[in-house]
Order: C-alpha cells, then sequence, then structure tokens
C-alpha cells in the first residue's frame, strides 16, 4: 500500500486504538478457551490477524506499537512475567521478519504471517532454553514449526481478507 493511501493523525491514532482493544479482547478469548490441540503452549494467534492488518495498512512502527502493547497489556491483564517474556520474544523475532519480507514486496500476506507464526514459535523456544539452560527443549522444534506454519497460515488468510475489506477505508483517508 502507497504512503499516500494512509491516513494521518487522529484517525490514525482512533484506528490503532480500535485494533489494540480487538487484539485485547482476541487475546481474552485465546486465553479462556484452549485452542492447543493436546499439545502445550500452542495458540492460534488471533490477534497477530491485527498486528498484519496494521503493518499492511498504517505501516511498521504502528504495527510494532500495538504488538508490544498488546503484549504488555495481556500479560498485565491474563497472564505472568514468563508468559511476557515468552510472547515479547516469540512477537519481536516474528515481527521483524514479517517487516523484512513485507518490504521485499516479494511475498504475499499469507507467506509473510506464515513465516512470522514459525519465527514466533522459534523465538519461544529460544527463551525456554535459555531458562532451563537444556538445549533438550528443542526436541519440541518440529511440532512447533509445523504448529507455526499452520497457524500462521490460517491467520494469514484471515488477515489477507480483514487487509482486503479494510483497504477502501484508507483510499478514502478513513
Amino acid at each position: 500500500m502507497e504512503q499516500k493511501n494512509k491516513p494521518s493523525g487522529v484517525k490514525r491514532l482512533a484506528f490503532l486504538s480500535i485494533l489494540l482493544a480487538l487484539a485485547l479482547i482476541l487475546s481474552h478469548v485465546e486465553a479462556l478457551i484452549p485452542f492447543s490441540f493436546g499439545i502445550p503452549g500452542i495458540k492460534l494467534g488471533l490477534p497477530n490477524a491485527l498486528v498484519l492488518l496494521a503493518l499492511y495498512l498504517l505501516g511498521e512502527k504502528e504495527a510494532c506499537l500495538l504488538s508490544v502493547t498488546r503484549i504488555l497489556l495481556s500479560a498485565l491483564l491474563f497472564g505472568t512475567l514468563l508468559s511476557f517474556l515468552y510472547s515479547l520474544t516469540g512477537g519481536i523475532l516474528s515481527l521483524v521478519v514479517m517487516i523484512l519480507l513485507k518490504k521485499t514486496n516479494r511475498f504475499h500476506v499469507v507467506t509473510v504471517s506464515i513465516c512470522g507464526g514459525v519465527t514466533h514459535n522459534l523465538g519461544q523456544l529460544l527463551i525456554a532454553a535459555a531458562f532451563v539452560s537444556n538445549l533438550k527443549v528443542f526436541y519440541y522444534l518440529p511440532v512447533l514449526l509445523l504448529a507455526g506454519f499452520l497457524t500462521g497460515a490460517l491467520i494469514g488468510i484471515i488477515s489477507r481478507e480483514l487487509i482486503l475489506r479494510m483497504s477502501h477505508f484508507f483510499r478514502k483517508e478513513l
């Protein structure tokens, strides 16, 4: 999306605030409903659809702000210090990867989301290995890579639809 199609000022802040509120609601829903499919630590990552929406419609800074703020507030409201560290590590790593892939203009939003899902799980595994000081946690890597791929694909499809349906608001300056 070109820079001229992005809203400015108060409209951007209002839209970003709505995305944050929705992301917190989705985080709470994920905390209440176990989507783990019998595998500990795996979530659908529904709030990440809104981070992708922010990345594609508002920009990198806004996506970073949304992601970090959502992770912080979710941890304060629904989590623990450990869940905050896991989420922050995975969230930052995945966001950096998604930003870099998007900047190339060579990857579809679903592919960007898949890579984000995989790297989010990899970031969480890296912090787990640091906490337990044992590399055996990497035996869990194939399961987490598959889960990141599948959930990233689902979130990417949802994000693609949201971006398509919301982009017309940005042509009219929100």
